[in-house]
């Protein structure tokens, strides 16, 4: 399994509905577990800067990863980006392959 970061920015319908997030976590959270059931997530973060959340989790490949930014695209995201990590051990590694 790959890690991967997905940073999302809410668009200013969803973004203004504070008193509903929990519930619109969910309803996100759940579709996500039914389309991606191999997704295993790890972490879940409220920002508080030039995004509004941070999701790590673990997907086989990019293309699940993928479909993840896509749900939350659809769920009234504005921006959705999920990027790959490599432990910090194996960029050492790969350092020394160079």
């Amino acid at each position: 399994m790959k890690t991967f970061f997905l940073f999302t920015k809410l668009g200013p319908e969803v973004g203004g509905r504070m008193k509903d997030r929990a519930k619109l976590g969910r309803a996100w959270l759940d579709r996500v577990k039914e389309k991606c059931p191999e997704v295993k997530f790890l972490g879940h973060y409220a920002l508080f800067g030039r995004y509004d959340f941070v999701d790590i989790y673990e997907a086989p490949d990019e293309e699940v990863a993928a479909k993840v930014s896509m749900i939350s695209m659809d769920n009234g995201a504005f921006q959705a980006e999920s990027i790959l990590a490599i432990p910090y051990k194996r960029l050492v590694e790969l350092v020394e392959e160079i």
